[in-house]
């Protein structure tokens, strides 16, 4: 009599809870019902035995779309039957685990232009200090502009350059750019969030102005530290991959009143389909005094933000570079740059690229020009 009142008492209780499994009380084995009316608690299918069963009841519990892989909806059961983390670090690696979802398409370097170039899924990861190319990395011995730029000012009377030192110039010069990356740590908080170095160095030749014994007319130094994370969110047509933080410090290595430079703290999202990636980069300039400032107005000419979409045709690549000062009227100013990477032999390619607008470099941050450039590309970007 004892044992059918557990079993009635047992039976009842799941039905009462609307559980998704049933206790057998003749050996406590714990069984899925698909037909149940009510899916299962987390709790309920952590008990089930059979590995299939426990994956459907997890499905069943979490929703998951047909399409999607059980293990996804057992990592989430997971998640909500782990512990709560008992101090801050622990905290902090739960929540930005918690950053990455599954929506979007699986992340892997084959598939994915953002995870073949930050190491975002689990197996792109090569592990730390392995250099790797950044931005293009290119040689162009034409690069010409349509108005040089002789006497650069600034709004800070010590940053303008007098008559008695301007230089004649010419037109056609040549432009150069190294730009490398390296992981320095790796899966900071749990298994995401990786902090990445970068140096990016362009410099402006005048090789064809002997006259004035061919100098460098400008050179810009770009360091920064960016902390990354992965996410995988399906947004408006786009897979969002991946989530940032950089603070970049730019600067071309004069001195007055040649010298320019600014620290900026970005933000990077990044999104992209197929072989199309989006990169949003809004930041926020770290102000300095107006006396020590080279260039007090550089964010209502450079820009308070940029975007760089990119797309891969065959063996081509197209990017197109957006700066905007986010005004109007009179302050309403950017620029847009295009490039093109096209196969020449092997792994040289061409390059060809198209600027309009302002701070093609820092000593032209406020100064308008049409820049056409041509040369050769040493280094894929993605």
């Amino acid at each position: 009599m004892a044992l059918n009142a557990f079993k009635r008492s047992t039976m009842a209780l799941s039905i009462s809870l609307g559980a998704f499994v049933v206790v057998h009380a003749e050996n406590g084995t714990i069984h899925a019902v698909p037909d149940s009316p009510m899916p299962a608690t987390a709790e309920a299918c952590s008990a089930v035995e059979t590995n299939s069963e426990r994956l459907a009841c997890y499905d069943a519990v979490f929703k998951a779309k047909p399409d999607t892989q059980p293990i996804i909806s057992e990592r989430r059961a997971a998640a909500e039957l782990a512990p709560e983390p008992d101090n801050l670090k622990a905290k902090i690696s739960s929540a930005v685990s918690n950053i990455y979802a599954t929506e979007a398409t699986k992340l892997t370097p084959e598939l994915s232009l953002m995870d073949s170039r930050w190491e975002l899924s689990p197996e792109s990861k090569l592990g730390t200090w392995n250099i790797r190319a950044y931005q293009p990395v290119y040689l162009m011995p034409v690069f010409w502009t349509s108005n040089k730029n002789e006497r650069p000012r600034s709004e800070n009377p010590e940053n303008t350059v007098s008559a008695e030192d301007e230089r004649p110039l010419t037109s056609n010069e040549a432009k150069f750019q190294l730009s490398l990356k390296t992981k320095a740590v790796e899966n900071i908080f749990g298994d995401n969030g990786d902090l990445w170095l970068g140096y990016t160095q362009s410099s402006r030749w005048q090789v064809y102005n002997g006259d004035e014994s061919r100098p460098f007319r400008e050179t810009n130094y770009e360091p920064e530290a960016t902390l990354m994370f992965r996410t995988n969110y399906e947004l408006l047509g786009l897979n969002w991959r991946l989530l940032g933080l950089t603070l970049n410090h730019q600067s071309n290595g004069r001195s007055d009143p040649w010298s320019r430079s600014w620290n900026r703290v970005m933000l990077n999202l990044g999104f992209e389909r197929d072989n199309f990636a989006l990169m949003i980069r809004p930041w926020y300039r770290i102000k300095e005094d107006f006396k020590d400032d080279n260039n007090p107005d550089i964010t209502d000419y450079i820009g308070r933000g940029d975007i760089n979409m990119f797309y891969r045709w065959n063996e081509h690549d197209f990017s197109v570079l957006l700066r905007h000062s986010f005004k109007d009227g009179e302050d309403n100013r950017g620029a847009v740059r295009f490039d093109w990477s096209f196969p020449i032999s092997g792994r040289l390619r061409g390059n060809f690229q198209l600027f309009d607008g302002y701070g093609e470099s820092m000593i032209d941050y406020n100064h308008r020009a049409t820049y056409l450039g041509l040369g050769v590309s040493l280094m894929n970007w993605f």
